[in-house]
């Protein structure tokens, strides 16, 4: 997980949710002001995956992720330490130490997921959907990330995809893997 000194946020975290996932939102590059409001995009996303029977026994007792939207630079440096990928990505993640303790009054973290921004806009462009949906897609795809959700073998991409398009069908957002790419 990267450590407080890793990325400075622009304004402070913004909490968002009920229930049984809360998310923390720090916006760390201007460049995201011009996508809408990213805030309550993450916080849709966040709460179609709290609702799904699938993930709601991973989010017991409340659960809390950060979402930080970062810059490309950010992000390729991030890979770069952490996944030996020296490369900007789309969205990255990072699971808290497992039986973290929540902090008074807040929920058990789970850990933070970071978007570039550039990356996520073009990726967008590339599909021609709208970058909303691909910032909900790609903030559904981390916290899944966060509960334990891979796609490392073609039977556990088969399957996070499959609870991917779930969640977002009820955001109305098309099945992204239906895309050509």
């Amino acid at each position: 997980m990267p450590t407080p000194g890793d990325i400075s946020p622009l304004p402070s975290p913004s909490s968002c949710g009920r229930g049984g996932l809360v998310v923390d939102v720090v916006i760390e590059s201007e460049i995201w002001l011009a996508a809408g409001d990213v805030t309550l995009l993450a916080d849709a996303a966040a709460q179609a995956l709290a609702r799904h029977p699938s993930t709601m026994p991973a989010l017991a007792p409340p659960a809390e992720a950060c979402v930080a939207f970062s810059d490309d630079a950010a992000v390729r440096d991030l890979n770069a330490r952490f996944r030996q990928q020296d490369k900007a990505t789309n969205v990255l993640s990072f699971p808290a130490t497992p039986g973290m303790p929540a902090e008074p009054g807040q929920g058990r973290p789970i850990g933070d997921i970071v978007l570039a921004a550039g990356v996520v806009a073009a990726e967008a462009d590339a599909l021609g959907i709208p970058v909303a949906h691909h910032i909900q897609h790609l903030v559904v795809h981390g916290l899944l990330h966060l509960l334990g959700y891979d796609h490392m073998t073609e039977a556990e991409a088969v399957a996070m995809e499959a609870l991917e398009t779930e969640i977002l069908a009820s955001l109305n957002i098309p099945d992204p893997h239906s895309l050509n790419t």
